[in-house]
């Protein structure tokens, strides 16, 4: 899938991000999946993010929102659901980058223990990414999709599934960091 933007297309406006998985066996710890988005400026587009929205936060400037958090994946389809607005992102930032954590308050909890899990990235109603974890099942987070401030053109996307072996406080310090 192509993340370049082309002819009249003026970049990516709205996007949402949205997380599914199965709820844990009963008797089991739940299973907690959260969405992570971090924010890098053009200077710095590597390393820490300045700005990092995840559960119980948004980004200051309101551009980026998680509207819905679920701690268990009991629900229909997709059960987590968080909002980009990278066209009203401020100038300086550049780098997007969201990923997957999983809580790890019940034990080691790996995305191949997870029964069905997928994120599906998409703006308006057309799917950019649709990704199931299959490629990290050893992983306890792992990235899916960067964004890109591509001068006129706008913001691009491309997919990088690349897990790590990180509990989402270590995960929100290497989700920014740079990929060969």
């Amino acid at each position: 899938m192509s993340g370049l933007n082309s002819g009249l297309n003026k970049g990516l406006g709205r996007v949402e991000v949205t997380l599914r998985w199965d709820p844990a066996p009963i008797g089991a710890p739940a299973h907690d999946l959260d969405i992570v988005a971090g924010v890098f400026t053009a200077d710095e587009p590597y390393g820490a993010p300045v700005q990092l929205v995840h559960f119980g936060s948004r980004s200051p400037d309101g551009t980026i929102t998680l509207h819905r958090d679920s701690r268990t994946g009991q629900g229909f389809g997709y059960d987590e659901a968080m909002t980009l607005e990278l066209d009203r992102l401020a100038p300086r930032y550049a780098r997007v980058v969201v990923g997957v954590a999983i809580q790890q308050g019940g034990g080691r909890l790996a995305f191949g223990d997870i029964a069905n899990t997928g994120v599906r990235v998409r703006e308006g109603y057309t799917d950019l990414l649709v990704h199931d974890f299959a490629d990290v099942p050893d992983a306890l987070a792992a990235t899916v999709v960067e964004f890109t401030r591509d001068g006129a053109e706008g913001w691009a996307y491309r997919p990088i599934s690349h897990g790590y072996d990180a509990d989402p406080q270590a995960f929100a310090t290497l989700l920014g960091s740079a990929r060969p």
